[in-house]
């Protein structure tokens, strides 16, 4: 396994823009992540001039592939955008264009309007989406801890049991709980070139970071890392044909939400809160921000909802009871359920059997279940409704 110093001492060897200097003695090169043979990092250029200097990305990507004990490079073009006070803000990714001629580098863009196809104001492509996917729906929540990967987990499993062909991406790059939920391990073999083959869990295919680095291991990534890194696992990933591909998103309502919002063609957002009044304010700015970006609600899910005790078989509402049933009817979004607070759900969630497949006709799996029926159903009826505009994301200094 490379060092640190060993990727640098590489990367010295790659000439920066205009062909002066290199691109470390430069400073050009962010920090540098190592981990079970993939090293990732990002190179600072001019936002006006990333399509021109893609040719170094790629040259530093070749340069450090090619070290003996990487298996995979993954490099990012990032720049410094300047606020008013002439001070550097956080960097923002760069996506250079396609070269003309180009097609396979950006998938052509699905019709159907559950997979987000259509055209902005004034004539512009609509989003590219992912080859073989029919609709992707993102699963938030405005804060940790309210039960969101649990819920996408049997959710995706209830999908599946509906009869689709189901697939799920692990975006919350900072903690990836799909590995242990669906019981998988391994490393994503490659298919051809930087295409990486889903593992697969119960029969749904699953990509997460939790498979490219180890389970202990911290990611200290500022916004441009986890742009990438989320982009290409939904981009270089064979996924096949699929009905729905279930995104877990990280909670709050930064920068992973506005990479799926902005470059994904998502056919709607289930929001997961729990009914206190402390998580569902959360819960709201992640409905409002999804509404800003003009991303459909497929509805609201109240976890935790209700406790039933199982010794006295009395009700205890230990974190209250209907407001997220409350705040649906509010907003105008459907609501899609009561998920309770059980040990049944929590042990074979830990153990990797979700309630789901471990007791597929239990009560609980009749909850989830009836929920992914009414996602599918909502779903349907925003492709019907016709295509829609794709949202023009400007973030002001």
């Amino acid at each position: 396994m490379p060092t640190r110093e060993d990727v640098l001492k590489e990367l010295s060897k790659v000439k920066g823009p205009d062909l002066e200097g290199d691109i470390v003695s430069l400073g050009l090169v962010s920090e540098v992540f190592i981990s079970e043979g993939r090293v990732i990092f990002s190179i600072t250029v001019p936002a006006e001039r990333a399509q021109e200097l893609e040719p170094l990305r790629q040259a530093a990507e070749r340069v450090v592939a090619k070290m003996p004990g990487v298996e995979k490079a993954l490099v990012a073009l990032t720049s410094e955008r300047k606020g008013g006070g002439g001070q550097p803000q956080q960097a923002q990714p760069v996506r250079p264009a396609p070269a003309a001629g180009d097609a396979g580098s950006v998938p052509p863009p699905m019709q159907a309007r559950g997979a987000g196809a259509g055209a902005k104001a004034g004539g512009s492509t609509a989003k590219p989406g992912v080859p073989g996917v029919k609709s992707i729906i993102a699963v938030a929540s405005g804060k940790g801890g309210v039960g969101k990967s649990t819920t996408t987990c049997n959710l995706a499993l209830a999908l599946q049991a509906n009869g689709l062909k189901v697939g799920v991406l692990d975006a919350d790059i900072y903690g990836p709980s799909i590995p242990r939920l669906f019981h998988v391990t391994g490393r994503p073999e490659p298919v051809s070139g930087r295409i990486l083959k889903p593992l697969e869990g119960y029969g749904i295919k699953v990509m997460s970071m939790g498979f490219l680095v180890d389970e202990e291991t911290p990611m200290i990534w500022r916004g441009p890392m986890v742009i990438t890194a989320i982009t290409q696992m939904l981009r270089e990933v064979e996924w096949g044909d699929l009905d729905v591909l279930v995104v877990d998103m990280p909670p709050g309502t930064g920068d992973a939400q506005l990479t799926m919002a902005q470059n994904v063609p998502l056919a709607g957002a289930v929001i997961v809160s729990t009914p206190q009044d402390l998580a569902l304010i959360d819960a709201r700015k992640g409905l409002n921000m999804f509404r800003k970006v003009d991303v459909p609600l497929l509805g609201i899910i109240e976890n935790m909802s209700y406790f039933l005790c199982p010794d006295c078989g009395n009700r205890h509402d230990i974190f209250g009871h209907g407001g997220a049933r409350t705040e649906a009817e509010r907003l105008g979004v459907p609501f899609l359920g009561e998920v309770p607070l059980d040990m049944e759900i929590r042990e074979t969630s830990d153990a990797g059997t979700p309630v789901t497949v471990s007791a597929p006709d239990g009560p609980h799996a009749r909850i989830y279940r009836d929920i992914a029926t009414k996602v599918q159903a909502e779903i349907e009826r925003n492709r019907e409704d016709g295509h829609r505009a794709a949202p023009n994301i400007v973030i002001e200094s």
